[in-house]
């Protein structure tokens, strides 16, 4: 009797913890950049000023990843949240786009020149965002990324205040093309993993380009490589996570460099990575990510993602092509 008992508490409570795992993973949708900068703006009762809608956007990306159902899951401890890796690989792919945007805006961004300070606030978040991501408890990670949160929003305010001059966002050309580059290595990495899911042979081109180059250890001249089977669904989330991040951020700079991107013409290009960008957020039909050869029966999704990639980022190259001329 006793057995049974257990037995059936046991199964209700992985039926329960199933279908709450379901609705975890859902993604959240895309919003409308535009309407939300908007009403950020009235919230403060103020007119959206230069860096106001990258700014909110960032606030907003790092806000949906630690209040989405089922909340922040990378770092639990317990089912059905440490069952759920692909949407903990989709977090992983939002993680690093924010850290990589929180790092531009304080390297760069915030910054009218290389010996310039720091500003006070984007120097205390970017550390926050950095924190482990699967941190349990003293300190807890979703902790660490609300303090983060809390001092992009303090530099948000500070934006929007004309009697307080030492926040500051340069649209300029030279601060698109740093970040763009790092979107663009990003891409390039996520997209070689991405079609690594059926394995290819490769050629070493390490050091191609540069005769007198070298490297601290020799490296085979051609090289295979294939992402492990049990890793194609994990790198296939990350990638439609930091895409997600990508197409927020990508509308947000076309409101703040609005101006650049319409002197150097470019304003279709950017809107052409935000299309390509938009196909990998399809739903996904199937119960899991298929792995077929590239001409086999079967689909192989991680090909597909990789494609939508590779597109997006040739468009980056080509938009910072375009920032570069005068």
């Amino acid at each position: 009797m006793w057995a049974k008992l257990i037995s059936g508490i046991v199964a209700v409570y992985l039926l329960f913890a199933i279908g709450l795992g379901v609705y975890w993973s859902s993604e959240p949708a895309l919003w409308d950049v535009n309407r939300t900068v908007e009403l950020d703006a009235a919230a403060l009762g103020e007119q959206p000023a230069t860096g106001f809608a990258t700014t909110s956007t960032l606030i907003r990306l790092g806000e949906s990843l630690l209040d989405k159902p089922g909340g922040y899951i990378s770092n639990d401890i317990a089912p059905p949240g440490i069952w759920l890796d692909n949407i903990a690989n989709w977090e992983f792919g939002i993680l690093v786009q924010l850290r990589d945007m929180s790092r531009a805006l304080r390297k760069d961004i915030a910054r009218s020149q290389s010996t310039s300070r720091e500003d006070i606030d984007l120097a205390r978040a970017e550390p926050q965002l950095h924190f482990d991501n699967d941190s349990f408890w003293f300190p807890s990670t979703e902790s660490e990324y609300r303090r983060g949160i809390q001092y992009l929003q303090a530099y948000q305010v500070r934006l929007l205040d004309e009697d307080v001059n030492n926040a500051q966002f340069y649209a300029r050309a030279d601060n698109l093309r740093n970040w763009l580059a790092d979107v663009e290595t990003r891409l390039g990495s996520l997209s070689q993993k991405l079609s690594a899911s059926v394995g290819k042979e490769q050629i070493n081109i390490d050091l191609a380009g540069d005769s007198a180059a070298k490297q601290s250890t020799q490296s085979p001249q051609q090289m295979r490589l294939k992402t492990p089977f049990t890793q194609i669904d994990d790198v296939f989330y990350e990638a439609r996570g930091a895409s997600y991040a990508l197409i927020h951020l990508m509308k947000a700079i076309e409101i703040d460099f609005k101006d650049i991107l319409e002197k150097k013409n470019a304003m279709v290009s950017l809107r052409q990575i935000v299309r390509e960008l938009e196909a990998t957020q399809e739903p996904v039909m199937s119960p899991m990510i298929l792995n077929g050869s590239g001409f086999g029966l079967f689909a192989n999704h991680s090909l597909v993602m990789a494609n939508y990639i590779s597109r997006a980022n040739a468009a980056i190259i080509d938009l910072r092509r375009l920032l570069e001329q005068g």
